[in-house]
């Protein structure tokens, strides 16, 4: 259903794919490598996996959630997830936010709180925060560790929302993956997602996204109207 812009209080931003920009050097070099065994991938599309084999890269717990998800697996795979995250330390390898991300927060944080909800460790998600320059735009960070559970669990969302002062269902949880949705939804929030990152529409309109966008900066404009 489109979005209920009247009951929008606070805004939570994913990180990879939706602030911080994906390495597509690296999918495209992916993708030449599974060109020869495209036949074994599902819908033989050797690009969808490469961008999925580039996402589990850069999170390895996003495979265990990410995979079970597009096969149609049982969701309870999701809770190995938290296992992982809690003995594994991460490192942004770049900061690079996506182009025209540090005007649309510049105008958003006027007028909404904002948070970052991330399946990574804080100390690498705000260091990618300050490196870039967008620290001073959001009140909290929540990651992998910070709640009880993680994304696609609504735990996260529920404690930023606690932190920025507003009832979960108040919040606008942005993402670009079937992970992101899902955690929005199931705290009750509305969800945004964005094919810049490693989502595709289909799949995020499946999980009830409930605006899909082509790239995250264009926000600034839909929370505008």
């Amino acid at each position: 259903m489109p979005l209920d812009l009247n009951r929008i209080q606070a805004l939570c931003f994913d990180v990879d794919g939706t602030l911080n920009d994906t390495d597509d050097q690296f999918a495209e070099q992916a993708e030449r490598l599974l060109q020869p065994l495209r036949f074994l991938l599902p819908g033989r599309d050797a690009r969808r996996a490469a961008r999925r084999l580039v996402m589990w890269a850069e999170a390895p717990g996003n495979a265990l959630v990410g995979l079970p998800d597009w096969l149609g697996i049982d969701d309870e795979m999701a809770r190995l997830v938290n296992f992982i995250n809690r003995r594994r330390k991460r490192r942004f390898k770049t900061f690079r936010p996506i182009p025209g991300v540090v005007e649309m927060l510049e105008r958003l944080h006027t007028k909404y709180p904002l948070s970052v909800v991330s399946a990574r460790d804080v100390e690498s998600t705000t260091e990618f925060l300050r490196h870039s320059g967008l620290d001073k735009y959001f009140i909290c960070v929540a990651g992998a560790l910070t709640a009880k559970h993680t994304k696609p669990y609504p735990d996260p969302i529920y404690w930023a929302a606690e932190r920025m002062g507003v009832k979960a269902e108040n919040c606008l949880m942005i993402g670009d993956t079937t992970v992101d949705i899902r955690a929005g939804k199931a705290a009750g929030a509305q969800t945004v997602g964005v094919l810049c990152g490693f989502g595709e529409e289909n799949e995020l309109r499946r999980k009830g996204a409930d605006e899909i966008l082509k790239m995250t900066p264009e926000l600034a404009g839909l929370l505008g109207r």
